[in-house]
């Protein structure tokens, strides 16, 4: 697989064809169906669920919770598609679903090329 680099504004260097997922779930097992569904749908090659505690405002009042934390490494092209999976199975009015750059070792990243091009 091929890696186009694009230098960032602060001279660092950016991947354009992978990224990490995250998606911030109320329960654990709301996370299970997510990272389930997306898996099997092939939308992300793996996925990490990782219990955090959550500070934020919504509707003007501060929240404190605990939440679930998924992360996935996919392809960028699969980022729409992954929000919406997230948005029908999700419980909150608003999920957080966000991506950000991934670099990795050649294998890797060609492992997750193949399990996100089923």
């Amino acid at each position: 697989a091929t890696r186009r680099v694009e230098a960032c504004e602060d001279g660092g260097v950016t991947t354009l064809g992978h990224c990490e997922v995250r998606i911030t779930c109320g329960t654990r097992e709301d996370a299970d169906i997510i990272a389930d569904a997306l898996v099997e749908a092939h939308l992300v090659a793996c996925a990490h669920l990782v219990p955090i505690s959550s500070v934020y405002e919504w509707k003007h009042v501060i929240e404190h919770d605990d939440e679930v934390l998924i992360t996935a490494a996919t392809r960028v092209d699969r980022f729409d598609s992954i929000v919406e999976t997230v948005r029908s199975l999700h419980s909150y009015e608003l999920p957080a679903v966000t991506a950000v750059a991934l670099d990795g070792s050649h294998d890797y990243l060609a492992w997750i090329d193949d399990q996100t091009r089923r």
